[in-house]
């Protein structure tokens, strides 16, 4: 799981995680949002090995000449804190690290874009330990990598966003709205409203927004996207037999395939995070934890109950990515472009007193009097209605507004550490 800053980290290890990613300070892809220090890094490594969790620094920058020197300086620090292993993809920097801290357990970023057996063995022969396969191969593809490198470790993405480009590598967002995906700063062009013009700009042209033909017919023409806000300024697109990748894709969701990817020798499953919240963390985990823990232990488990984890937390539907190499017109959203979700996150219980049975909430979402919420945690969960709402002076109060402030309800069962609350999402 992603470790977004030591909080988020500390709530993906409650929830379960057998491993936790964190970024370091300057030098990884996403470093204008990174909330770690290095002295939270020193913390988080100590805080994760204490209970034998596996912590790795993402350290996957593509480096320009300038960036070298600083980098191999950065990573003199990285290497004192002694995480688990290091995170990287870009193949001079990993080269230079190889020689200089030879003993230094790197894994391979999906950055790297590694889609076959014989960039396995590239990398196994420089002693990369562990390669995370680009999102862009079949469950066909990572047998064949296994059978023709065994001695690489494999992990793979089972929990994303989906990007229209090839892993991350999106010019839309940088050229409409000037913000890098790779910097973390994506501006999500892709799930913008456009519509569709055919050859030449005329009114007769225009395709609605959710046109899309049943079957694929090679184009005989040229068409053109318009974004909403920027009236004429035509964007020419192309196709091929496996549909256009732009628009509002789904998010790719793994949950029915952890039995096949374990046989494929997928040894560790991974979740990205792109600026979600602890719920999401939570969500995310407590579907996947008890799919991989019945597998571990042959036995079967139910995606479809599981899954309601899933679709409780923010998301754009859910398809299975490119594992089973059949999105089609299923891989886009065309309905909206707002985000789903069954549930509103309320936020997080920061405190329990069990002689008044009254907990204290950290408040970001607005709930009522009489509101059924959802109190979720590691190891349980239950219903309750709130009866009582009141704030840190003390005065009654008929709803808690959102605006990340703390007031006290009345909750009849200890929720246990961890513990977050959830309301029915108004569709």
């Amino acid at each position: 799981m992603p470790a977004w800053n030591l909080e988020k980290m500390k709530y993906a290890i409650a929830y379960w995680a057998d491993a936790v990613y964190a970024w370091v300070p300057m030098f990884s892809l996403r470093a204008r949002e990174n909330q770690f220090s290095w002295e939270d890094l020193a913390t988080a490594v100590e805080y994760c090995h204490e209970r034998w969790v596996k912590i790795y620094f993402t350290a996957n920058i593509y480096a320009h000449n300038v960036k070298i020197k600083p980098f191999i300086e950065a990573f003199k620090k990285m290497y004192a804190l002694n995480p688990d292993a290091y995170i990287m993809s870009d193949p001079g920097l990993i080269w230079i690290i190889r020689k200089e801290f030879p003993d230094a357990e790197l894994h391979l970023s999906v950055q790297a874009n590694n889609t076959n057996w014989a960039q396995a063995k590239f990398w196994y022969d420089i002693w990369i330990k562990r390669i995370i396969l680009s999102r862009e191969i079949s469950l066909r593809e990572i047998k064949e990598i296994h059978e023709n490198c065994p001695e690489m470790e494999l992990e793979f993405f089972v929990h994303w966003a989906i990007c229209m480009a090839y892993s991350w590598r999106c010019l839309l967002s940088n050229y409409m709205a000037h913000r890098d995906p790779n910097q973390w700063t994506c501006a999500h062009s892709c799930r913008w409203e456009y519509k569709v013009y055919k050859n030449e700009v005329s009114n007769e042209d225009l395709y609605d927004s959710t046109w899309r033909p049943t079957n694929y017919i090679p184009l005989e023409w040229e068409f053109y996207l318009e974004e909403r806000e920027r009236k004429w300024e035509l964007l020419p697109i192309d196709e091929d037999e496996f549909w256009t990748y732009i628009m509002n894709s789904r998010d790719m969701c793994l949950i029915d395939y952890i039995e096949e990817l374990k046989d494929a020798w997928i040894i560790s499953f991974k979740v990205e995070w792109r600026s979600k919240t602890i719920n999401y963390l939570a969500g995310v985990w407590r579907g996947y934890r008890k799919a991989i823990t019945a597998v571990e232990n042959w036995e079967k488990y139910d995606a479809v109950e599981l899954s309601k984890e899933l679709f409780a937390i923010s998301n754009r539907g859910y398809i299975p990515g490119f594992v089973v190499w059949d999105l089609w017109d299923k891989s886009i959203y065309f309905e909206k472009n707002a985000e789903l979700k069954e549930e509103e996150f309320v936020w997080i219980v920061r405190w329990y007193d069990n002689n008044d049975k009254l907990a204290e909430i950290e408040v970001k979402n607005r709930f009522d009097i009489w509101d059924s919420l959802r109190v979720i945690s590691p190891d349980s969960q239950f219903e309750m209605i709130v009866k009582s709402i009141k704030d840190p002076k003390w005065e009654s109060k008929e709803a808690a507004h959102g605006g990340s402030f703390r007031v006290f309800v009345n909750m009849d069962e200890n929720p246990g550490e961890w513990a977050l609350l959830r309301k029915k999402a108004i569709q």
